[in-house]
């Protein structure tokens, strides 16, 4: 059978690469495939799509590679004599395919399931996972794995494109290394990618994403999610519309289904319009400073949340 590669493209928001019209759903064919002069060319890791395409003035696709092949030796390219395009990605869903990636390939794994229990993998591809309450993850070497999946569980991911991903509520992820991504999916998670073309994903509610970084993205896709970033990085925030019976559009996680997305921007942090090191959220289709007192009150469901359970000291 011959063999098919998921990769990752990234367009012009056009749909063009290099002058050449792609359309989603289709398949394209070429004679020949040579790294940086003929083919298809995507990325096997989908940050490595941020290098040649910004987030800014970009869309990007999985895609399916077949044919013959031909690799490149910086980073994870790959070029094809046939593609087909398949589902536009945001860039949330970029970082969540990063992560996976990096999940799917790890070669060894430490574990830990009891609450307060600490998981560390130090080399090469390793993977590390905590899975109970306050749980904590760390993955050190290249390419490595950490996961955090228990409430208030912390994770990091400090070596080159290591993948971070915290899915418990008040959760917090990191990514330090080049290439990182880091995501937060609980409620009130915090996502931070801190190293050069890192990628920070918060998708829960009220989470909270920051990118350290000038190249950098930081994503905050939840109801009344916000984002932060420095002076060159970019910020993408969703908007959310409540249209639930209620009286009042606070947050209920058993009516998930009441809140229908409304839209999301992109913004660089220029100094000037966008400032940096400030939090902002999405409100009627602008960008809205977060005040500190909302920050504030956010902290009170997790420190309150669980204050029935034994915790760690």
């Amino acid at each position: 059978m011959a063999e098919v590669i998921k990769s990752y493209k990234g367009f012009n928001k056009d749909m063009t690469c290099r002058g050449f019209q792609y359309e989603e759903g289709k398949e394209y064919e070429e004679e020949t495939a040579d790294v940086c002069h003929s083919g298809f060319h995507a990325c096997e890791h989908p940050l490595d799509c941020l290098g040649y395409y910004s987030p800014n003035e970009s869309v990007y696709h999985e895609v399916e590679q077949s044919g013959e092949f031909d690799r490149g030796e910086d980073d994870s390219k790959v070029a094809s004599t046939k593609i087909k395009v398949g589902v536009r990605l945001d860039v949330a869903g970029l970082v969540k395919a990063a992560i996976d990636f990096t999940m799917s390939r790890v070669k060894k794994e430490a574990r830990s399931d009891e609450d307060c229990g600490a998981s560390s993998a130090t080399g090469y591809c390793g993977a590390s996972s905590a899975t109970g309450d306050y749980g904590a993850s760390s993955a050190t070497g290249n390419c490595g794995a950490s996961s955090a999946t228990g409430y208030k569980g912390a994770s990091s991911a400090t070596g080159y494109k290591g993948a971070s991903s915290a899915t418990g509520d008040c959760g917090a992820s990191s990514a330090t290394g080049y290439k990182g991504a880091s995501s937060a999916t609980g409620d009130y998670g915090a996502s931070s990618a801190t190293g050069n073309c890192g990628a920070s994903s918060a998708t829960g509610y009220k989470g909270a994403s920051s990118a350290n970084d000038s190249e950098s993205v930081a994503v905050a896709w939840g109801y009344k999610g916000k984002a932060m970033g420095v002076i060159g990085s970019h910020i993408v925030l969703a908007e959310w519309k409540y249209i639930g019976s209620k009286e009042d559009d606070r947050y209920d996680r058993a009516e998930q289904e009441a809140w229908e997305f409304v839209g999301a921007k992109m913004f660089r942090v220029d100094g000037e319009k966008v400032k940096p090191d400030t939090w902002y959220r999405l409100e009627n289709g602008e960008l809205v400073e977060v005040e500190n007192a909302d920050q504030e009150r956010d902290s009170h469901f997790c420190s309150d949340n669980k204050r029935r359970n034994n915790q760690c000291r």
